[in-house]
Order: structure tokens, then sequence, then C-alpha cells
């Protein structure tokens, strides 16, 4: 698959991920880099990303979430890659998942 080709990356992030501003990192990462999805808590005290862009993107997003923010520590990433499905226009703060 080409560089250039748009991806699709869901991830879930573990640790001190909660209540430290994470998904306000995350927000601000996605819109400096480009990146289409969004960002949720989730009830099991982990976060949850979907992500589309270009791979070199993705690819440095990711890395910026594997480091965190100041106040996070992540322990886990879990990644999934799949095509991008196109359906995203803009990176958005969802509510909590239940």
């Amino acid at each position: 698959m080409p560089e250039d080709d748009l991806q699709q990356l869901h991830m879930r992030l573990e640790g001190r991920v909660q209540g430290v501003g994470f998904r306000y990192f995350v927000y601000d990462q996605a819109l400096a880099l480009g990146i289409t999805g969004w960002v949720r808590n989730r009830m099991d005290g982990s976060v949850e990303v979907m992500a589309e862009s270009r791979r070199p993107n993705l690819d440095q997003f990711l890395a910026l979430l594997r480091r965190g923010s100041r106040s996070s520590m992540v322990l886990g990433i879990h990644p999934t890659w799949k095509p991008a499905s196109g359906e995203y226009t803009d990176f958005k703060i969802l509510p909590t998942s239940y």
C-alpha cells in the first residue's frame, strides 16, 4: 500500500490517561497533523481513538500518543490498522463510551 493512501488507525490506550487532560492532548496532536476521527474515554479507564490520515501522519501521531502528555502515563496501546473509511471530516472529542 503506498504511503499516500489514507489509512485508519483505531487504538485503545491504557494507563493514567483519564482525568489528566489526555483527550485534549490527543485532540491537539490530531489537529496539528491534519488527522480526522475522534477520541473518547471508556468506562474501563482506557481511552479510545479512531484516526484517519496518510500513513506517515498516523505513524507520527502514534509515536506522540505512545509518549503521552506531561501528566499522563501510557502503559499500553492496542492499535488496529485498516484502509480509511473516509467518513470523518474533522477530529472530535466524543462523550464517554458505555
